[in-house]
């Protein structure tokens, strides 16, 4: 069995990346696949990015209000299973709950099979709790054998003090609920992207303070090594392995030179599984955990880039493609079936806004005759009714020498007259009115022509004439008119009227205008470019140079609140890396001439 834990950078440019939500998941051939900062509000959840064949999932959203807060974080379980209901597979779980607070609103399923002691949170107001829970931070499915938390731990700057005290409040109440059901017998499986770097081997620029992180120390404080009861589960694989990151600063072109931290984890905390009189020897990492390492494979930096690694230019010469993370898996063996159980209510095919509502029998009854109501009313004579009475379009009879004979039936009229055509002269007759009627119906929602605005509305008698009118309406919108308009084009010519001359005559003017008009926007354009390209100049050569490569800078904005918010700031153009690299960045920084935003608004 598999377990992936990755932090997407936005689940919607994953899926895009690898083109579809299930190639994402097949790439990882892992039996559950954990995702945070999915970045999806509740509203945006769609089928394509939550719903995969063969895999079940489980999500949280954020559900904060707060500025900066919508539309941020996320997690979501996927579980590769065979069967959705009547399942013995361990990935399919049998409950699931959103949140780990106990007070995010799930079945009273999850709470029995997954329940959290009051007293344990008494100290905790309900605020208190749902605040944590309000961020869409955590996913807990419940595999029988253990519980898994899918885990995105908060970011808090170093003077951050509001967001210090949820970070600290999050890992509290988080605690007590692994405490909770480890006091059950439960084993526990953490993973996710905790926001801590638990050692200086965790870090890329660990410095003498360090370990002194009251998150670190946090973190440490769990493990079985300091009396904890937990195992790092990659760190108990590989003790000595250095540089053995999972996130790099993608501002900075960090991941270029493996410039980074390990703050992507899988923790696990309980016995075996084996039923054995001697436990002591017994643990779950121990007889249950192969092998556990980090995909490197997934980094946005590919081997191939390393050689223009050092001509990184913020990200402008060099196109990094994936999230800023990079995945760790874990394989489990001797993990036995389990009993036979269905999906929990938890999962995405029973939510209606992604699933979709089922529709009942009258509903799909009454579109059915709302369509139906809809259709066009057919004469008596089988045709359409675009076909008026009065275009002459009635079928022919066969005379008794050889002509055909049309009759023209107007409407409200009884009298009828017999007109003697040949059958050439018909066949063409016919084939120009149906083009004309086929052209008005089309053209019917199309825009209007400019030379429809210069024509005035006629009622013409002669068939030619009106023939020639709808052509002329229509002939800048065929490229290569067919042999009828050609002929009756001619026709046109010859009897052009002299307010018809005076017409075209006002057309050439306007085509003459509109010429003119478009060399001077040509011209006025041509002038903007050239005084664009003189300024962009001015600004390159105002760019200073970094003193380590000689090399021009590139400029940066301070968005941290403070007094230097809003101001520029030019630092060296190459990837972040170890101060020993000569290629890396120099380290160079100077402010630019411009003042902050705060220094702006106060004059």
């Amino acid at each position: 069995m598999k377990i992936v834990t990755y932090n997407v950078n936005g689940l919607r440019q994953r899926v895009a990346q690898f083109g579809s939500l299930r190639n994402l998941l097949n790439s990882f051939d892992a039996d559950i696949i954990c995702f945070q900062e999915t970045k999806l509000r509740r509203q945006e959840l769609t089928a394509d990015l939550v719903m995969a064949p063969g895999y079940e999932s489980f999500f949280s959203c954020s559900r904060s209000s707060q500025k900066g807060r919508t539309g941020y974080s996320g997690v979501i379980t996927f579980c590769r299973v065979k069967l959705a209901f009547a399942s013995g597979e361990v990935a399919l779980p049998v409950s699931a709950e959103e949140g780990f607070t106990g007070l995010m609103g799930n079945s009273e399923a999850c709470k029995v099979e997954l329940p959290f002691l009051a007293e344990d949170i008494e100290e905790f107001s309900q605020d208190e709790l749902l605040s944590v829970d309000s961020e869409g931070r955590c996913v807990i499915t419940d595999h029988d054998h253990f519980v898994l938390f899918n885990v995105y731990g908060p970011r808090a700057g170093g003077d951050d003090e509001e967001r210090i005290q949820f970070k600290q409040k999050f890992y509290q109440i988080l605690q007590k609920r692994w405490e909770s059901l480890l006091h059950m017998g439960r084993i526990i499986i953490v993973v996710g992207d905790l926001n801590i770097a638990p050692s200086a081997i965790d870090r890329c620029d660990a410095g003498p303070e360090f370990d002194n992180n009251e998150f670190r120390r946090w973190f440490r404080s769990i493990l079985l090594e300091n009396g904890g009861q937990f195992s790092d589960v990659f760190r108990t694989k590989h003790p000595d392995k250095r540089e053995a990151y999972t996130c790099w600063s993608q501002s900075t072109g960090a991941e270029v030179f493996n410039f980074g931290s390990r703050i992507d984890h899988i923790l696990c905390a309980g016995s075996c599984l084996h039923e054995s009189g001697d436990m002591q020897c017994h643990s779950f990492v121990r007889c249950h955990v192969q092998e556990c390492d980090i995909l490197t494979q997934y980094k946005r930096a590919k081997p191939e880039s390393i050689l223009s690694a050092h001509r990184w230019k913020g990200g402008r010469s060099i196109k990094l493609e994936g999230s800023d993370h990079a995945p760790v898996f874990m394989t489990l063996v001797d993990i036995p079936d389990v009993s036979l159980h269905s999906t929990p209510s938890l999962s995405s095919r029973y939510v209606p806004m992604v699933h979709g509502l089922q529709q009942t029998i009258v509903s799909v009854l009454m579109k059915r005759q709302v369509s139906e109501g809809i259709e066009e009313p057919v004469e008596k004579t089988g045709l359409p009714a675009m076909f008026p009475c009065d275009n002459n379009n009635y079928p022919p009879s066969q005379g008794s020498e050889g002509s055909i004979l049309e009759f023209n039936d107007t409407c409200g009229s009884s009298s009828q007259e017999a007109v003697s055509k040949s059958g050439s002269e018909y066949t063409k007759s016919i084939t120009m009115q149906c083009n004309v009627s086929k052209k008005k119906a089309r053209n019917q929602w199309s825009q209007l022509s400019l030379m429809s605005f210069f024509k005035k509305s006629s009622n013409i008698e002669n068939g030619a004439n009106d023939s020639c009118t709808d052509n002329l309406d229509n002939k800048t919108e065929t490229s290569q008119p067919d042999p009828c308009e050609l002929e009756t084009q001619s026709v046109c010519d010859n009897s052009d009227s002299p307010k018809q001359c005076s017409l075209d005559t006002d057309a050439c003017d306007l085509n003459l205008a509109k010429l003119t008009e478009s060399s001077i926007k040509k011209e006025k354009s041509n002038m903007a470019s050239l005084e664009w390209q003189r300024i962009h100049q001015l600004m390159q050569n105002s760019i200073p140079l970094c003193k380590g490569h000689k090399e021009p800078c590139v400029a940066r904005v301070v968005k941290k609140q403070g007094p230097n918010c809003g101001r520029r700031f030019y630092v060296c153009s190459r990837a972040e890396g170890p101060s020993s690299n000569p290629e890396a960045n120099c380290g160079y920084f100077k402010w630019a001439a411009s003042k902050s935003r705060n220094e702006k608004s106060s004059h």
